[in-house]
């Protein structure tokens, strides 16, 4: 699987602690069944998604890209990481364009649109 990691990752409250475990076991596709990423959607018209990491072990994830904006745990910390994630951004930008938003930071942040796999850790 590629994945790449925003520079400035959302993580959910409950995971905080454990977030380096959590992303090395992303990394190595390893079996975590209440883990959610939630990533830039694969088409250009949508802004987020959100996947149970038990999903991605699927072989049609084999080489998808998916660049991950942020990790929470269970289906309920998903939806909420997503209501912060775009209030937040709204209360930045006053505006709705969080794929627009996260690639400008990123940009920002590493020098290019995406940076290489793992370089959040």
């Amino acid at each position: 699987m590629q994945m790449t990691f925003y520079c400035d990752l959302y993580v959910s409250k409950d995971l905080e602690i454990k977030k380096e475990k959590v992303l090395q076991k992303l990394k190595a596709n390893s079996a975590q069944p209440f883990i959610y990423v939630i990533t830039l959607a694969q088409g250009k018209q949508n802004h987020l998604e959100f996947y149970s990491s038990l999903l991605l072990k699927q072989h049609i994830y084999e080489d998808t890209p998916l660049f991950v904006v942020g990790v929470a745990k269970g289906y309920d910390g998903a939806l909420h990481l997503i209501e912060h994630i775009v209030k937040e951004i709204y209360e930045k930008t006053e505006d709705a364009d969080i794929r627009g938003y996260i690639m400008e930071r990123q940009k920002k942040n590493t020098g290019k649109a995406e940076c290489e796999n793992g370089c959040y850790i």
